[in-house]
């Protein structure tokens, strides 16, 4: 059997990037949200369950975020529906890169002003192939 998958389609790469990013947003918004609030208020919790519940607060913002811009395209069941339909692979990877990376360079649970884009690099950058196969492979997308 002959494996005739293309990696090379520009259109689809921009427009999986397009995607990623939006779920990179909404990731983000909830990933920093909860070590900021740690952060300022003081306080004293595990790093490793900062960053459990730094992940969940960031799946929960993405599909907020997601639901919302879909509402512009569906009524609220359905966005909701295809919000929480997107691939949780594609957003739990985001997650766990982005805190792998903060973890590894400030010793977690501690965002400074020159960790942030790196962990938004890596948080990109880690599913964007995934969502592009995915796009490419099945036409699924979530906007």
């Amino acid at each position: 059997m002959k494996n005739n998958f293309i990696w090379t389609c520009k259109h689809t790469w921009k427009r999986s990037a397009h995607n990623t990013l939006w779920c990179l947003i909404g990731c983000s918004i909830g990933d920093f949200g909860t070590i900021i609030f740690f952060q300022l208020l003081n306080i004293v919790w595990s790093t490793f369950y900062i960053m459990i519940l730094a992940t969940m607060n960031g799946l929960i913002t993405s599909i907020i975020l997601e639901t919302s811009i879909l509402l512009k395209q569906m009524n609220f069941s359905q966005s909701l529906r295809t919000a929480l339909g997107m691939s949780f692979i594609s957003m739990i990877s985001m997650e766990i890169a982005m805190n792998m990376v903060d973890w590894w360079l400030t010793g977690g649970a501690k965002l400074t002003w020159w960790v942030m884009p790196i962990m938004l690099i890596i948080g990109f950058v880690t599913p964007w192939p995934y969502n592009y196969w995915r796009l490419k492979k099945f036409n699924i997308a979530c906007h």
